[in-house]
This record gives C-alpha cells, structure tokens and sequence, in this order.
C-alpha cells in the first residue's frame, strides 16, 4: 500500500500516471461451467457485448462479464454499505440525502451523483433544491476550485460526474478510477454470439400440472389480488371474463398456479478459459482537478481522493458478486503495480480494507489540518418530489 508521503507525491505535477490492480478469476464450479455476463439492450431485443482485447500479446475474443459504469456502482455501494453499517470513517464523508417518505438514497447511490435528476426535482428547507446556496456553489464549481464539491458530495470528484441539463457552465468532471471484469472465450475460433448458450427454465407445481378454473373462481382469486397486482393484469382479466363464454375455463398459469413448460433462454451463459478484473486510478486525471488554494492544498485534496478511491476498490474486491449464475473465485492474489514513469513500475500487495482505511485517514487529517477537507458526516437533506415517486410507485404495466 502506498503511504501519504508516496501519495502526496503521486498528485503533484509529473507524478505517476496511474496505479492499478488485476485479478485472475475463474468460474466457481471449475473450467467446464459457464458463466452469465452483463446483458445489454441491442434494440427490441437483449444482447451480450463482446470485444476484441489484447491479450499475451495477441489479440483474444472477450464477453463483457462487468463493464465500467457497473463495476463502479459496485464499489459506490460497498461506500454507502459501510456507512449503512456506521463504519466511523467512512460515514465521515459529506453527501447529499434524499427521502421519499420513509425511503432514503444519497448521491453515492443515485446514478448521477450530485446532478442527478431526483436531487434536482427534490426542495431543501421548503424551497426548490435549485435556489439552495449550497447547491448553486456545487453546480457552478469549476475544476481550478473544486471545494464546495469536495465538502458536500465528494463522490463526484472520484467517480465522474455531468450536470447534463444545464444549459451552460456544466460540470463535468471524468471518472478517476475504472473497474472491469471481462471473461476470454474458451473457443477463439468462432465468434462470440455463436458461443452462446441456452438456458432452460420452467415451473413444476407439485399439486397440478395444469389448473383450470370456472370464471366464478377465476374472478374471486383476482378480486383478493387486484390491489397487489398491475392495473393492465386486472384489466386483462376483466376483458376476459367479460367475453369469456358459458362454461369456459381459465388457466390458472395467469395467477401464478400449475406447471409451464421448459422453455430456452437463447442468453444463457459463456464459456471462459479466463475470467480477468481489472481496476486503475488514474493520478493523470486527478492532477488535472483543484480546490482554489495553494499548490500543497490541492494536492491534499487531490490525495484525499485518490485515497477515497483506494477505499472503495478495496471494498469492491471483497466480494465477487455478480449476479445470478456468475459465481466467481480468484485464482490468485491481485497483481498491483504503480507506474514511475518511463516504462517503470512498482509492485504493490494487494490492497485490504484495513490498509486502504488507515490511508484514507492520514490523507483526511492532512487535507484538515490544510483547510482543504472538513468531512464531518454531513449531510444535506433534500425532500424528494412526491410526484416522481408516486409516478414511480405505479404498478407495473407487464404483468406480474
């Protein structure tokens, strides 16, 4: 692990460019098990995404197993998973809350951080967020002073952020870490789309295979549902009971009884012969931020956030969680290095949470002492719009 003295000095000008950490994964039933990478919409229709990577120095059909925004969001969640579990540092950091009555989210876990548009819509104090000073300060921050941001949603500085609608003096600030896991084809030789696998699936019910119901029946087991099922599904069924004729019977499949048929999933997994994550900090890009004060008090801030940043990757890689048939294991410990410059590089262990915490705490405390940072847990409660959330909290219009 680095210490304050190397990260300090890794902020100034001329510094390294970039520090970085690659794992070797593979699938956790062995080699022969496929995997299930990210799906991505292509279209009317779903997809995986595949590239051309070089690999040993050759060029290597890849699947996207997690792409870069995913991978980040993935490390912001381990962030606001240790403040939900009051970790005392990490629940230092300053952000912005948003309540829909009972319900809580920060701009650590909204996708546009700061900018984001539930944040936008929301009031703080009685009034429209917008007009609030602090807010104004944060939008109208530029990258040779970034302060306001750093004391009220840091997050932003290390993840990227756009304050996309705004008709002019956006901010807009690049990601400084990027976090991947690609999977490399086990068969080279044939392009990735062919290489898909199919998955079944299908519904046992041990009482009946096939339930069929009168419409008197039908319609008594919708009338208890109808106010935990969708507006469409109610209707649905009321159209055809409407039609339906005398003695008519319905399947019992549209409530959720009998058995369905095995039915092939055309996206239903890869094979890999390796499994590679990656994640780089980018001290380029860092340098390119300020926070409107002297040389040593931009880069402590600099430092406080490539620091925040080695905090949330190493909460990221403790958990290999993906998704549902995506069960991964490390083949070996990370492989982490810090560029010199000029080809060089510097081997470093492999980050751990401890290490990373203990980091981030020297850099806190000289960011502090500076007159940079002032991290205390604050928070800036804004009240989320009723309209978006009742808009959002309407049934869905597929059925259940």
């Amino acid at each position: 692990m680095l210490n304050l003295e190397e990260l300090l000095a890794a902020c100034k000008p001329g510094g390294p460019s970039a520090w970085s950490s690659v794992t070797e994964l593979s699938a956790a039933a062995g080699s022969h098990a496929s995997i299930t990478p990210a799906k991505y919409v292509q279209g009317n229709s779903q997809c995986f995404a595949f590239e051309t990577r070089y690999i040993d120095k050759k060029p290597n059909e890849v699947v996207i197993i997690d792409g870069i925004a995913s991978s980040t969001n993935r490390g912001e969640k381990a962030i606001s998973n240790s403040i939900l579990d009051g970790d005392p540092l990490i629940s230092r950091i300053p952000r912005i809350a948003l309540s829909y009555g009972d319900e809580t989210l920060t701009d650590i876990d909204l996708p546009h951080r700061f900018a984001d548009g539930h944040i936008r819509a929301g009031s703080y104090e009685g009034k429209p967020v917008t007009q609030a000073d602090w807010f104004r300060e944060i939008r109208n921050s530029k990258p040779r002073n970034y302060r306001a941001l750093l004391n009220t949603a840091p997050i932003a500085i290390l993840c990227g952020g756009w304050d996309s609608v705004r008709p002019e003096d956006q901010v807009r600030i690049r990601r400084s870490i990027t976090g991947e896991t690609i999977g490399v084809l086990a068969d080279q030789s044939r392009p990735g789309s062919e290489q898909q696998g199919a998955r079944s699936g299908a519904r046992v019910d041990p009482v009946g295979a096939s339930v069929q119901l009168d419409a008197a029946a039908f319609k008594k087991i919708i009338d208890n549902q109808a106010d935990k099922l969708s507006e469409k599904k109610v209707k649905d069924t009321q159209d055809k009971l409407k039609k339906a004729k005398k003695g008519e019977t319905f399947s019992g499949s549209a409530v959720g009884v009998g058995a369905l048929p095995p039915t092939l999933d055309p996206l239903g997994g890869v094979s890999c012969s390796r499994v590679i994550r990656s994640w780089v900090l980018s001290f380029t890009a860092l340098r390119q931020i300020s926070f409107g004060g002297t040389p040593e008090e931009n880069v402590a801030g600099r430092a406080l956030i490539a620091a925040l940043g080695f905090a949330l990757i190493a909460r990221a890689e403790q958990e290999l969680y993906y998704r549902s048939n995506c069960d991964l294991v490390e083949v070996a410990a990370p492989v982490v290095k810090l560029d010199l410059r000029y080809g060089e590089k510097k081997e470093l262990p492999p980050l751990s949470i401890e290490a990373a915490d203990a980091l981030l705490k020297e850099a806190l405390d000289h960011a502090e002492a500076l007159g940079v940072a002032d991290w205390h847990g604050q928070i800036r409660e804004v009240v989320g719009n009723p309209d978006i959330y009742a808009g959002a909290a309407e049934p869905s219009e597929k059925d259940e």
